[in-house]
Parts: C-alpha cells; sequence; structure tokens
C-alpha cells in the first residue's frame, strides 16, 4: 500500500503525524518552490498544505493524479475548492483545530491593551517611587465597562463571546447567518452599522470567502468609535490596510491590533509600519503547541479519503 500512494507535505506538520501518514504512504515533505516540487505532484496522490502554499488551477493541472488536498487548519482560502471539485479532488481541512488557541490569542490581547501589567519591581522603591508606580498602573477602564463587537459568530467568535460574557464584558454581535439565541453565549445581536457605531472594542472573526475582501474599507472604518480598538485575527485581506493607516492617523486615541494581513510577510512599504497605535503581529494566534498537533491530524482525514476512494 504503502508503495502506491504518494503524499506531499509543502508546510510543516508534527513528526507524530508525518510518522503515522509515513506508516501508510509514501510522505514526501518539500515545500511548493522547492525544484522538485513538480515533478513530486506529477505522480502524488494527496497533497498537504498550510497558510502559504496556494492550491489554484495551474498548480492542480501539475498533479493529474491528486485524489484529495488537506489543509491543516481551518479556512481554505487558499485552496480553489471549485477547482477540485471539478476535478474530483477532495478537500479536507481541521475545523477547530485552533479555536481554543485563538481565543486565548485574542483574550491576551483584550489584557494586554486594557489591562495592561504595570512594570516589573527590579530594584528597591523609595515610598515616593512606590506611590508613583501605583499611580501610573491605573488602567482607564475595567473590561466590565466596555462593550465589545463581534463581527462573525463561527466557532471562534462564539467563544471570544463566551470567555468575554464570563470575564464581564458586555457583548454584542453582527453575523450573516441567524444565530439561535442559545447559541449567542449572551451576546447581543445588532445591525452591522450599530456594531460598527457602538463597539469599544471590535474584535473580527469572519471566514475568507470573496465578498468579504475589504469589508472594512473607508466608508466602515470611519463609523468606528475615535476611541475603538480593533482587532483581526480572521483574515488580513477583510480590512482595507490603507482606508485604516489614514483612520488611525485621524484618530490618535484609536488603535489596531492585526495578526493577519493583506501581504504576508509585511513590507517595509506597508501603510501600517510605523504607526504609534497600530500593533502588527506575525500571524501568531493558532501557535500553540496544542493547536499544532490538532490542525496536523488532518493527516487522518487526508488519508481515509484515499482509502475511500480505492
Amino acid at each position: 500500500m504503502a508503495s502506491e500512494q504518494r503524499i506531499i507535505v509543502t508546510e510543516f506538520l508534527s513528526q507524530e503525524a508525518i510518522d503515522w501518514l509515513s506508516e501508510r504512504a509514501v510522505v514526501q515533505q518539500i515545500a511548493a518552490d522547492d525544484p522538485g516540487f513538480n515533478q513530486a505532484l506529477s505522480v502524488a496522490t494527496g497533497l498537504i498544505v498550510r497558510t502559504y502554499t496556494e492550491v489554484n488551477r495551474a498548480l492542480l493541472d501539475r498533479g493529474p493524479g491528486l485524489r484529495v488536498v488537506g489543509r491543516a487548519g481551518t479556512g481554505l482560502d487558499n485552496i480553489d475548492v471549485d477547482a477540485c471539485r471539478e476535478r474530483d479532488i477532495e478537500v479536507v481541512n481541521a475545523p477547530h483545530a485552533n479555536r481554543q488557541a485563538v481565543v486565548e490569542y485574542v483574550m491576551s490581547i483584550l489584557s494586554t491593551h486594557l489591562r495592561p501589567l504595570p512594570p516589573k519591581i527590579d530594584r528597591g522603591f523609595t515610598s515616593e517611587e512606590w506611590a508613583i508606580a501605583r499611580q501610573n498602573a491605573i488602567a482607564p477602564r475595567q473590561m466590565s465597562e466596555c462593550l465589545l463587537g463581534i463581527l462573525g459568530l463561527g466557532a471562534i467568535g462564539k467563544r471570544v463571546a463566551e470567555v468575554a460574557t464570563a470575564i464581564g464584558f458586555s457583548v454584542q454581535y453582527h453575523d450573516i447567518e441567524q444565530i439561535p439565541s442559545e447559541h449567542r453565549f449572551g451576546a447581543a445581536s445588532v445591525d452591522l452599522d450599530t456594531l460598527l457605531r457602538t463597539s469599544d472594542v471590535l474584535t473580527i472573526h469572519v471566514d475568507g470567502r470573496a465578498g468579504n475582501r475589504h469589508f472594512l474599507g473607508g466608508d466602515r472604518l470611519s463609523n468606528l468609535l475615535p476611541t475603538v480598538l480593533l482587532i483581526n485575527t480572521s483574515r488580513g485581506f477583510v480590512v482595507d490596510g490603507e482606508a485604516l493607516a489614514a483612520m488611525l492617523c485621524d484618530n490618535p486615541d484609536a488603535s489596531a491590533v492585526l495578526d493577519v494581513h493583506e501581504s504576508e510577510p509585511v513590507s517595509a512599504d506597508d501603510p501600517l509600519v510605523g504607526l504609534p497605535n497600530a500593533c502588527l503581529l506575525p500571524h501568531a494566534a493558532s501557535r500553540t503547541a496544542a493547536a499544532q498537533r490538532a490542525m496536523s491530524w488532518v493527516v487522518q482525514g487526508v488519508w481515509h479519503a484515499i482509502e475511500a476512494d480505492q
């Protein structure tokens, strides 16, 4: 069996998952920009990618024997699902594998920006210095005074709502789907305009459908509160970077924390680079050991698809 099935892995998977798959198939770990990739693809039955391998029509044409494409992650933004379907290629992913990691990351951002720790004590203080340090540690707002807006109440958005409500946030959301009240975790449903105009914090958790490109452009960004904290851990292209840079320049009390970006890695000429109220992070929301292991187990879905096709 192992000599008959060849599976390419273009990006990181846990060694445990690689070993499991290698017991069942010939596994080749090779980057999509490697000179030998096309040759490997031409004889492959399966392909496993993560974030930075674009599985488009041109790539699929070079893999005539492909029966399954796996994404070690949740979304399928970098996979042309329609092109796969036309070729009878099954697409599998790892739904919910990184949910907890992303939610923890969002909570960390909220804590860092709304209730940051004061500088650590690394020497003895005088009474006056102690009093100054305590005075400087006063946060302007408690989380319980903030209205948290969630754009997109999917699996991650729901968990954010649940945790944020438990902490004490007032939570509201907007979603294109009707969410049953028992699945809202205390979040109030509002229209998009209300979400944008009233949220002290706006955290984005939408999917990668084409219609979400620049969903937050200049007009919608201008509706945000001048003191808003905008958090994006979903897709970089959802926010128009140039429009956001302009909004942040016009509203110095607003801030944005972006873990995902229109172009990765972020380039020096990105309009958000260097802005004092823009915090750019290296697409790290899912970077926990547990999430990496969970996403790697997409190998099981890939192998089961190959078995079912025989």
